[in-house]
């Protein structure tokens, strides 16, 4: 490791988004510190190597609830300055189906040890006073899931935990950002045994591109950035990136007051003031009514003529007397 050089963390950086993550911060000139706990870290960290930056692969078992303790005893050395807690795991199928270790292991990985890893680095930033911090979440975090309800349940988690975060620390000067990819090409549908659902065979994004917009996001300081291609971004997420927690449009939007109070003063006179209806509530409910007054019409009115009272229709006697067709 350089000292030189800026250190990052990456959780699952042994295939898809993580392996992505650590290419994009190697082409930005940071060393690494990379974990997960299959065999394919090893060759991923050689071929980083290569490009001259310096990795240490750390193996570790985040399923395992002191999985996190070897990782986090290795950043003890240089500070790390950005750390990207990408692990997660899910498993498809209804609650009943699954067996009773696997949704342990999706909460051991996506919750329990994203909270055991950032607290202590947090505290080390915070010491320090500069620092970023990104997890990666999921459009998963945003809507219950079914036939995989405790992989939202735990994205939803962590998409809060996030936010959380971020809002401690906006005093400071170190950042925490949550990205939310949609659908992605890799290993995730398979490991999850998915790979035969809808999700599953749908067109997914490249996590090249998950990654380098997850790493201008971090950059620009954005709290929540959906990430991936249009084709799999949510519909009316497709052009939003925002600094809070993305949220569906509104179906019919309130006009302001000012929009709904425009007046025109232009002109002498008395101002006419005439009732004008609002936009809102949509149609079939009940709208509120506002004044608006305009320099229009300055004659006044006629006065108009009293209506005449209207006639007493003729009465009808019983046995006798007018009635209305006449006498009888």
């Amino acid at each position: 490791m350089n000292e030189d050089r800026p250190l990052a963390l990456i959780t699952g950086a042994s295939s898809g988004i993580g392996c992505a993550l650590a290419r994009q911060f190697v082409e930005h000139g940071y060393d690494l510190l990379s974990n997960a706990e299959d065999g394919r870290l090893d060759q991923a960290a050689r071929r980083l190597r290569e490009s001259g930056a310096g990795v240490r692969a750390v193996r570790a078992d985040l399923t395992d609830a002191a999985g996190a303790d070897p990782l986090v005893s290795a950043t003890t050395g240089p500070p790390v300055d950005v750390v990207v807690l990408n692990a997660g795991v899910g498993r498809g199928g209804a609650l009943a189906d699954t067996g009773l270790a696997d949704d342990p292991a999706v909460i051991e990985v996506n919750v329990v040890s994203t909270v055991r890893i950032a607290k202590p680095l947090l505290r080390d930033m915070l010491r320090r006073g500069t620092g970023r911090r990104a997890v990666t979440s999921s459009v998963a975090a945003t809507t219950p899931g079914p036939f995989q309800p405790v992989y939202n349940a735990s994205k939803s988690f962590v998409q809060s935990f996030a936010e959380v975060l971020g809002n401690e620390v906006k005093d400071t000067d170190v950042t925490v950002a949550a990205f939310l990819p949609g659908p992605t090409d890799t290993d995730f549908f398979r490991r999850a045994d998915l790979g035969d659902t809808k999700l599953g065979t749908m067109e997914k994004g490249d996590p090249d591109d998950v990654a380098r917009q997850a790493c201008e996001a971090l950059v620009r300081g954005r709290a929540a950035s959906v990430t991936g291609s249009p084709r799999t971004k949510p519909r009316h997420w497709r052009t939003r990136s925002c600094r809070t927690a993305p949220r569906p449009p509104c179906t019919a939007r309130r006009p302001s007051r000012e929009r709904a109070r425009r007046t025109a003063r232009s002109g002498d006179g008395p101002r006419v003031t005439r009732s004008v209806r609002l936009r809102w509530p949509p149609r079939g409910q009940r709208r509120k009514v506002c004044t608006r007054s305009s320099p229009a019409a300055a004659q006044p009115r006629a006065p108009q003529r009293p209506r005449p009272a209207p006639a007493a229709p003729p009465t009808c006697r019983l046995g006798g007397g007018p009635t209305r067709g006449g006498e009888q």
